[in-house]
């Protein structure tokens, strides 16, 4: 017999494969189009997600940590190859990365009180060092702050998602897969609202696709589905779903503002390397970065099952 979980991603699978066989039949008429290839963009994405859902929601809490350390590195090396860096700086990267498996590591214990600090407070008083010894004073702020915040964003942020099926193992599985829906519908629907309809852009300069049209009719829908969808899949109620659903869409508007400004800053002026990153879907979990930690510890201050 199917549980709630099995029968959301088969749903899910159903729905990503009517509207890849409707992308594919309108493949002819519309190729050419940049409205198009950026849909078909977004479409993977959402593949993409789906099997990162699935590793992370129907198999034990060590494989959904694998797959989300994995996801957290690959975002992390392709916010780096976004960075000019000077050969002096990229020893940090390396210490950026050592610090990937330790964050996890700390999940993997239920170390709660060195998960939540170590990235914040001890990487950012040692990351320092490496770039000081032997190196100069030059560029020293930008460099050392620009890893933190990958770290941060990347790793931090995203790391999240891996300690629900720790923090409560009855309910985990159901709370990923209430997070991760939530925040990709938040993108979908903001994406298409303002595609069709949007006409004040938040940051033109930055994401023509970001406007306050489709945020109203994203964190609408967002808060709207959270309601129904809390009662089937988590514990919360549907009141609270409701609650999550408004924290979520919020959440999911500043993350994809804030990394769309990020990556349009350390971009400017290399045209060739924005146009391949935009091929690879991990470029495109900044919503999580936000969603994640705020979804994790309102739940976690409401419920003594986290």
């Amino acid at each position: 017999m199917l549980n709630n979980l099995q029968w959301t991603m088969i749903v899910i699978f159903v729905a990503l494969a009517a509207i890849h066989l409707i992308c594919f039949v309108l493949k002819r008429k519309h190729s050419g189009e940049e409205t198009y290839l950026a849909f078909r963009q977004r479409l993977r994405t959402w593949w993409g997600m789906w099997l990162i859902l699935c590793l992370a929601t129907l198999f034990n809490p060590v494989v959904s940590l694998l797959a989300v350390m994995l996801l957290s590195f690959f975002a992390l090396k392709e916010y780096f190859s976004m960075i000019r860096s000077r050969k002096s700086e990229r020893r940090l990267y390396l210490w950026a990365y050592l610090a990937i498996p330790a964050q996890f590591y700390w999940v993997l214990i239920e170390w709660y009180g060195m998960f939540i600090v170590f990235i914040p407070v001890y990487v950012f008083l040692f990351l320092p060092l490496p770039r000081m010894i032997n190196k100069g004073t030059a560029g020293f702020l930008r460099s050392v702050s620009r890893v933190q915040w990958g770290l941060m964003l990347m790793v931090f942020g995203l790391s999240h998602l891996a300690y629900f099926p720790f923090a409560t193992s009855q309910y985990g599985a159901g709370l990923v897969l209430y997070l991760v829906v939530l925040t990709q519908l938040n993108d979908i629907v903001h994406y298409a609202a303002s595609s069709y309809f949007g006409k004040r852009k938040v940051v033109p300069t930055a994401n023509p696709f970001v406007t306050w049209e489709g945020f109203a009719c994203s964190f609408a829908v967002t808060s709207i589905t959270a309601y129904f969808l809390a009662p089937v899949l988590t514990p919360l109620g549907a009141s609270f779903g409701l609650f999550a659903g408004m924290l979520i869409g919020l959440g999911g508007f500043i993350g994809s503002t804030t990394i769309s400004v990020l990556k349009r800053d350390l971009l400017i002026g290399d045209d060739d390397k924005a146009q391949a990153l935009k091929k690879s879907y991990l470029s495109l979990v900044d919503s999580l970065t936000y969603t994640s930690p705020v979804f994790f510890h309102v739940t976690r201050y409401f419920f003594d099952f986290m």
